[in-house]
């Protein structure tokens, strides 16, 4: 039961940004790094209950600053171990069947993009600076940094096609988080990243994430259109060690408009990973 809200005042002053989350969660694991293998697969089961709220001022131009609070709460969480027999890395970091993430957040958010829903042009940069205290109920205390950066240009220039390029990078800057809080293959706010791959396929302290999507026309009046992607992925293990191998991932798809005025799109996507793994996305909006 995800709900995700973005409510802007009069004339966009302030802007309240929500994401809340209920779920009862099975989902594997595949251990640590962006070299993990697939075939060290351990399935887990859990709780999860997500409360983000964010309160941003505009200061100036297309710059908000602003504060949240942000609280993750895992609860009745199991594993069965790997499936071949290995030792798994959820055990090496430290198995809890209980985890709260709880603190504040120090935003900001710079976006010209000229379609929040679609853009064809423009920028968006935003960060999030996190701090869990143990006094607000943080299991530990741990301080971590998302940076997200995007930019949009017309391809060619007098064209309707748009190459939309990504950059996206959560990093644990210091302490030890549940390795359920741990940055994570598609456990971004709009579980976007790494197209090609199972959402928790790969995970660790630190995420380097870049992607490239050039979105044409099939059609002249825009009711279909396509798109090809690339992207790569790059994760660390436990907190305090080095970027692994970079992980590919790529893929073709179609878009099919769902509303003119806000020019909304129907995003089918098939992506292609390694290790044989690929599958279809499907998702109201671009992905990024």
């Amino acid at each position: 039961m995800p709900i995700l809200s973005n409510i802007w005042s009069k004339d966009n002053d302030w802007n309240y940004v929500g994401d809340y989350r209920l779920y009862k969660y099975p989902q594997s694991t595949f251990g640590l790094g962006s070299s993990s293998n697939i075939k060290n697969e351990d399935p887990m089961d859990y709780a999860y209950f997500q409360f983000y709220e964010t309160v941003l001022r505009h200061i100036t131009g297309n710059i908000y600053l602003g504060l949240g609070y942000i609280l993750d709460d895992h609860w009745n969480v199991s594993d069965k171990g790997d499936l071949n027999g290995t030792v798994s890395d959820y055990s090496r970091y430290g198995e809890t069947s209980h985890s709260i993430a709880s603190g504040f957040t120090f935003n900001g958010l710079l976006d010209s993009r000229d379609n929040g829903i679609n853009p064809s042009k423009g920028a968006y940069l935003a960060f999030e600076y996190r701090d869990n205290y143990s006094f607000l109920g943080s299991t530990t205390s741990w301080r971590s940094l998302i940076v997200d950066v995007r930019k949009y240009v017309r391809f060619p220039e007098d064209s309707e096609n748009v190459l939309a390029l990504w950059n996206f990078e959560w990093l644990t800057l210091s302490g030890k988080p549940a390795y359920l809080d741990l940055p994570s293959t598609q456990w971004d706010a709009y579980s976007a990243t790494g197209r090609g791959y199972i959402q928790g396929r790969f995970r660790g302290a630190d995420m380097v994430y870049a992607e490239a999507e050039y979105r044409y026309r099939i059609t002249d009046d825009g009711l279909i259109g396509g798109v090809v992607f690339l992207n790569g992925e790059s994760l660390s293990a436990a907190p305090g060690t080095k970027l692994q191998a970079i992980q590919p991932g790529f893929g073709p798809g179609l878009r099919i408009k769902l509303n003119t005025i806000s020019k909304t799109n129907i995003s089918i996507d098939y992506g292609f990973g390694r290790q044989g793994s690929n599958g279809l996305f499907i998702d109201v909006g671009e992905i990024f």
